[in-house]
């Protein structure tokens, strides 16, 4: 009976120590959720609409409520964006099904779109708050359960990049990226640990020995599962596959050198990984070739190459202690192989050859050119030209950081004292997250985790120092119950209280207060946006597309033919999400950075058409050419509609200066200038007359083709300041005020305007623009009459009103046009049907 009961008892005994630690980690995964949902007035507005942030999350939206009108059914071709060419969708599917079924489940299959937004809107903060789980057993495993609660307490009040985009209304899958990721870092460190334990050997395999096989084979399978889970929500999660293999070579060496046996090693990688093969396979697109940014025969090939590399390594084990060969052989043997399977690849699948060697600088490489203007793939230490902290110690909060470093340190102390798997692979992960943030700020949000781990680590270390674990065994020994508690204090020595104090002073605090500053808000489309995109959908002509059917991707190497009445939205890529999912128009320019034209390589490169090659133009004329270029029927423009802000028209903001620089032609747009007894740097004539300058501070005035249909209201920006310049500098006459945040341009045909005068003669012709705002501009051109008196104009304003099914403006001209010459005057009135067809109109 007593050995019956033993293991019961033991169980019991397990689960009462235990318990105390699940519900602190229980509390900690509920105040990380509380401070991720506590911008909730700044995502569910007063009015119904749901503000997501960023960019991405709007096409998640796009792409889930795709997802449950064609349920099961996913988009992976999007006609309606990246105009005229559509975009294949890099996204993952896990994350968008993963939305689906939630709100299939709580909608009782027919969720309503109040709580599909609401579902989407509380995602991340859920799974940004789940992540404190797989933190807490990596410290657990790592340092003890003290280190795993600290790990805890710093992911959960982690702020930067993890924070933002876990909060709520942040509808990314970076979130599950991070989730997935620490999930299977969790799990293969689990069946590490355990098969070491057990003393594994493959001979265990062929004699089915299941006391030792069952435990590592479990964690093993379910580190595969969390390895695809983590590829099917981001298609770069090769990057934890490196991480293993990098680790996975060092411990053989490691291994070799210290005369053990790596068996253990090579079961847990080969189950995992051929585990994540078989996941992975159903989701290949074999059309996609050997990509890594869609889901390929890439992704297959690498997970199964991990497998044969992991035999290999495990071979190479055998071998070198069957035939008793130097330890020290072993690294050049592996190399050696390395080398022969990298030749071997570029003979036989060149493609992947490419992709394998280029990876490594895609992730961990500084970019150039149009590339480094995108926010987040920029380095984390190289802001600008120059070396910086400033974004670390926005990210992470400087104590946070340098205990990471510190961790890392003692770690391979450690190491060289006395090696552990868990240590090593923690290590390992650590410097090659590391790497990679140096490469692009993005992965911050993985380094989070990583400084989580590492800080707790530290600071386990250091409460070891104090005899921490004889405190926890009186805990065990005396506290029975909540009434038991007074007693145990006296167990408390002061240099304990001392180091907790210590620790929450320099480590937990700091981190608390940078995550309450972050929370404000999540950021996405501001209120002009809203209303300007909203405007865009109810007042313009439909493209003739079904907003949420799921299309064909085109044959190989052919276009996606478009209905008649489609047209594109010209704007910065920025942008073009929120142009297709809140206007339901379709951008030629996408946060994936398609459409955004410029130049690739050097300046001596084709400049394509695109929205850098537009907004940059220096005439209306060599815009509209690049509106022509960018669509391949020479009989259509590739966009009917330009949508600007202030921030694209503002030179020293990001926009403006990203559109220059993805045209590898950035020089002269400012210049060192005398203004009274001091110099500064203030915009050329090259930046006012770029189609953007034209089109924000001067509204198109002049323009042949150009008409602004709508404007927002006034937002805050330094607009005047641009005009007061241009009127200082260039002799200008333009009004000193602020206009709307964001303006909508309609590219049209024209009408030519024709009439006599004398010879030679100056022909004027102006009007007065009155906006939707209440807001009045001059719009006015200028031509010399020929040597038989004839003139001709082109306008685009029409000044009989809109007609129906075309554009719905509420700008236009507040009366006819006035054509004035010599001594004389006449009044023109333009129908829409002549600005749309280019008919003439005689004076």
């Amino acid at each position: 009976m007593v050995s019956q009961d033993r293991p019961v008892s033991t169980f019991k005994s397990k689960l009462k120590s235990s318990l105390p630690y699940t519900l602190a980690v229980a509390v900690i995964g509920f105040v990380a959720l509380w401070i991720r949902t506590r911008p909730y007035d700044s995502v569910f507005l007063s009015n119904g609409f749901v503000r997501f942030g960023g960019n991405d999350p709007w096409y998640h939206m796009r792409t889930l409520n795709v997802l449950l009108e064609n349920y099961p059914n996913r988009m992976f071709f999007n006609p309606m964006t990246n105009y005229p060419k559509g975009s294949y969708i890099h996204f993952g599917p896990l994350f968008d099904q993963m939305m689906a079924l939630t709100s299939l489940f709580l909608g009782m299959g027919n969720p309503s779109p109040e709580l599909v937004n609401w579902v989407g809107a509380y995602f991340p903060a859920v799974l940004g708050a789940l992540t404190v789980i797989p933190v807490y057993y990596i410290g657990k495993y790592l340092g003890g359960r003290k280190t795993g609660i600290l790990a805890a307490i710093l992911i959960a009040f982690a702020p930067g990049q993890f924070l933002s985009r876990s909060m709520i209304g942040f509808t990314d899958h970076h979130v599950a990226e991070s989730l997935f990721s620490t999930f299977f870092i969790m799990f293969f460190m689990l069946a590490l640990i355990s098969a070491k334990k057990k003393g594994l050997r493959f001979e265990h395999v062929i004699t089915k020995n299941l006391s030792v096989l069952k435990e590592p084979l479990i964690y093993s399978v379910i580190a595969g599962a969390m390895y695809s889970a983590y590829q099917l929500s981001w298609p770069g999660a090769s990057l934890f596959l490196l991480v293993a293999l990098v680790y996975a070579v060092i411990q053989y060496i490691l291994d070799n050198f210290h005369g053990e046996s790596s068996d253990y090693l090579g079961f847990t990688g080969i189950i995992t990984f051929l585990v994540s093969t078989l996941l992975i396979l159903p989701f290949v697109h074999p059309e996609m070739g050997f990509s890594m940014y869609y889901y390929s025969w890439f992704h297959v090939i690498t997970a199964f190459g991990a497998v044969v590399g992991f035999a290999a390594l495990s071979f190479i084990e055998r071998e070198f202690k069957k035939r008793n060969l130097k330890a020290y052989y072993s690294p050049l043997a592996i190399f050696g192989i390395g080398v022969v399977g990298l030749v071997a690849a570029k003979i036989a699948a060149p493609a992947l050859y490419s992709l394998v060697i280029s990876a490594p600088h895609s992730i961990f490489g500084i970019q150039t050119g149009g590339p480094s203007t995108i926010g987040e793939v920029s380095s984390i230490f190289y802001p600008s030209d120059k070396f910086s902290f400033l974004r670390v110690y926005e990210y992470f909060t400087a104590p946070a950081f340098f205990a990471s470093i510190a961790g890392m340190i003692l770690l391979t102390i450690s190491l060289i004292r006395k090696p552990k798997p868990e240590e090593l692979l923690t290590l390992v992960w650590g410097l090659l997250i590391f790497m990679a943030i140096y490469g692009q700020n993005r992965f911050a949000y993985y380094y989070s985790v990583n400084i989580a781990v590492l800080g707790a680590y530290l600071g386990g270390r250091f409460l070891d120092l104090v005899k921490w674990g004889r405190l926890e065994e009186s805990f065990q020994a005396n506290v029975k119950s909540l009434k038991d508690l007074p007693n145990f204090f006296k167990f408390v020595k002061i240099e304990q209280v001392f180091a907790v104090f210590t620790i929450f002073l320099v480590l937990v605090l700091p981190e608390y207060f940078a995550a309450i500053k972050y929370i404000t808000g999540t950021g996405g489309p501001n209120g002009p946006w809203i209303e300007s995109t909203l405007w865009l959908r109810y007042n313009t002509p439909d493209p003739g597309m079904d907003y949420n059917d799921i299309y064909e991707a085109p044959e190989n190497g052919e276009l996606f033919q478009y209905p008649d009445p489609a047209y594109g939205v010209m704007s910065w890529w920025d942008y073009g999400h929120w142009i297709e999912t809140i206007g339901h128009r379709m951008p030629n320019a996408n946060p994936f950075q398609a459409g955004i034209g410029g130049r690739r390589g050097s300046i001596e490169d084709e400049n394509m058409p695109g929205a850098s090659t537009f907004f940059t133009a220096p005439s209306e004329e060599e815009a509209t050419a690049v509106l022509e270029a960018v669509h391949p029927d020479p009989d259509k423009a590739g966009a009917r509609y330009i949508v600007s802000d202030i921030e694209m028209a503002s030179l020293f903001n990001a926009k403006f200066p990203a559109m220059a620089t993805w045209t590898l032609d950035d020089e002269g747009y400012y210049a060192q200038y005398r203004v009274g007894a001091n110099s500064q740097i203030l915009p050329t004539m090259r930046y006012y007359n770029s189609m953007e300058s034209r089109l924000h501070f001067f509204d198109g005035n002049g323009m042949k083709q150009y008409r602004l249909v709508h404007e927002s209201w006034v937002g805050q920006s330094d607009e005047a300041g641009y005009k007061q310049v241009y009127n200082s500098l260039f002799g200008g006459s333009i009004p000193e005020v602020d206009t709307g945040y964001v303006k909508i341009f309609e590219y049209v045909k024209g009408a030519q305007i024709t009439g006599t005068a004398s010879p030679n003669e100056t022909v004027k012709i102006s009007t007065t623009i009155l906006t939707g705002q209440g807001r009045t501009f001059d719009y006015s051109q200028s031509t010399t009459s020929d040597s038989e008196g004839r003139y001709e104009f082109t306008v685009p304003y029409s000044t009989e009103g809109p007609i129906s099914g075309e554009t719905q403006f509420d700008t236009s001209p507040a009366s006819a046009y006035v054509v004035s010459y010599g001594g004389t005057t006449k009044e023109v009135r333009v129908s829409e049907e002549a600005v749309l067809t280019g008919k003439e109109v005689k004076v």
